[in-house]
């Protein structure tokens, strides 16, 4: 008897553990041709390449009602994480707030000039 109640406490333990890493990960986006859909809570990420260390930053401009930023991070290239100058990429995670459709936009400029590098727009479907 003990031991059945050990193999499913370890068969629930691991279960719990698998279900943990595969599922509730963000996805990730870096293609604005690529549709966005979420549910309500549901977080993404839009990963794109950067390098601050030229001046240029990327710039989000979206409905504060619709999504929440909940982080950005910049991650260097792995072929040099060490070195300064390299580049990466810069990661943005989103987190849906209420149902509908809105755009994310994001423009890869230096604050002081008016011109920019690129500009990526991303359509999001909350429902």
């Amino acid at each position: 008897m003990n031991r059945l109640i050990t193999l499913l406490m370890a068969s629930m333990l691991l279960g719990g553990l698998v279900a943990g890493c595969t599922f509730g990960q963000p996805r990730e986006y870096a293609d604005p041709s690529q549709g966005i859909e979420i549910v309500i809570g549901e977080q993404f990420i839009i990963a794109l390449e950067s390098n601050p260390t030229t001046g240029y930053t990327w710039e989000t401009d979206f409905d504060e009602s619709f999504l929440k930023l909940v982080q950005s991070e910049f991650k260097p290239g792995e072929a040099a994480p060490s070195m300064v100058g390299v580049s990466g990429e810069r990661r943005f995670t989103f987190k849906g707030l209420k149902e509908g459709e809105t755009e994310l936009t994001l423009t890869y400029k230096r604050s002081w000039e008016q011109d920019f590098a690129d500009q990526k727009v991303f359509a999001v479907s909350i429902k």
